[in-house]
């Protein structure tokens, strides 16, 4: 029996080990597009990078017909099999991994919490006269996981794993509850008579799963199904991909060493690290410095979302995993002091992706895009830079001391 946990836990171990180096290098992929993107914004290559996301695509089966420019299939295509990866990791950490059980769950979930909620008071305390504006409140509550762990791993060794895995547990959280915010914040033009189609391929996904059925093809038919209905819904068709996730069983087919949700998992990581979330990085990240001033610096959305990103989240996570570990609702991380978490709260700063993601949900008029990608920036890089100062201080001066102690 005690050879059969250690195994288990071996393998879990293993398995976090892989996700995080995945997680690391897919950051440095991101870095590469986002420079590309801006270069390209910002050379005689504008015309050829407008034109490249403005390509039509059309998609049609008898009447049914769906045509938008290359961008939206990227944001509303592509990042739907991005939150379908998102949902079977929640899904799997939930059920078998690191938030299992509620002592695993508190102090990353608190933080969390605390991560959202500062960062959209910090937006909504710059943007209350601006109807417009306000709708963005929520782009400063995201983490990038990739970015984030791609500079933790520029530290190596000296971060101790409890950290990394704090981090990637409060990034799963947040992504938790990005999802909620668009489900119920921004949807558009919502037809309720297309969107209670989707209860069909909904039931379908349960009964498979009630069923027991162990492949993965009809469960991703049926998911591409309800991704349609719910496009066509106003309903943002990336939560087909979550919907879908949820219903993908953890259970194991006979003589196999891996569920479908671990398969598909382990299948999908690779190409969303490297192809998906560097597509959408450079088609969304393409910020031209023609006409910004100092001034453009001082907007309120700007403000807001790189002040949101940078002091809120160190605030809100830092705060929250205090009080958590002082008045003992969770243990402290082990081996790691105060100066390292607070690192890992500055480095939950790193918006990127989603923030850039949920702002094309909430904006449309081309100068808050501007002010959403300078904002998303500023904010981002100012909190992987000190976060990582404040990283390798701290965790050099934590191996300076348990070297002494040892000699």
């Amino acid at each position: 029996m005690i050879q059969v946990i250690r195994a288990k836990h071996r393998q879990l171990t293993e398995a976090i080990s892989d996700f995080l180096k995945m997680e690391a290098t897919g950051g440095l992929f991101l870095v590469a597009a986002t420079v590309l993107a801006m270069v390209m914004a910002n050379s005689s290559l504008l015309d050829t990078y407008t034109a490249f996301l403005g390509i039509p695509v059309a998609v049609q089966f008898g009447e049914l017909e769906i045509a938008k420019p290359l961008l939206l299939w990227i944001n509303d295509g592509l990042m739907a099999i991005f939150f379908f990866l998102v949902g079977l990791e929640i899904k799997r950490e939930f059920r078998i991994g690191e938030l299992s059980s509620p002592a695993q769950v508190a102090l990353p979930g608190l933080a969390a919490i605390g991560g959202i909620l500062v960062p959209a008071g910090i937006y909504t305390l710059f943007n209350l006269s601006d109807p417009g504006g306000l709708n963005g409140w929520a782009i400063p509550a995201a983490t990038d996981i990739a970015f984030a762990l791609a500079v933790v791993s520029l530290l190596g060794n000296r971060v101790p794993g409890s950290l990394k895995i704090l981090l990637l547990a409060i990034a799963i959280f947040d992504d938790l509850g990005a999802i909620v915010i668009i489900a119920i914040f921004y949807t558009s033009g919502l037809s309720l008579t297309v969107l209670a189609l989707a209860v069909i391929p909904i039931a379908i996904l349960f009964i498979l799963n009630r069923m027991g059925v162990t492949k993965a093809s009809p469960y991703i038919v049926v998911g591409v199904v309800l991704w349609t209905i719910v496009l066509k819904s106003g309903v943002h068709a990336t939560l087909a991909g979550v919907i879908t996730a949820f219903a993908i069983p953890l259970t194991k087919a006979e003589g196999a060493h891996h569920s479908v949700l671990e398969e598909l998992e382990h299948g999908l990581h690779r190409w969303v690290a490297f192809g998906i979330l560097p597509l959408f990085a450079f088609a969304n990240a393409g910020v031209s410095f023609a006409g910004i001033g100092w001034d453009s610096f001082t907007e309120p959305v700007k403000l807001g979302i790189s002040l949101g990103l940078f002091a809120g989240k160190q605030i809100g996570v830092f705060l929250t995993v205090w009080l958590a570990v002082t008045l003992r609702v969770a243990p402290m991380p082990r081996d790691a002091n105060w100066g390292q978490i607070y690192g890992v709260a500055l480095l939950c700063g790193i918006g990127f992706t989603m923030s850039l993601f949920i702002g094309t949900l909430a904006f449309e008029t081309q100068s808050y895009v501007a002010q959403l990608r300078l904002g998303v920036l500023t904010g981002s890089i100012a909190s992987a830079v000190l976060g990582y100062l404040l990283l390798s201080y701290t965790s050099r001066s934590a191996t300076a001391g348990a070297s002494a102690s040892h000699s």
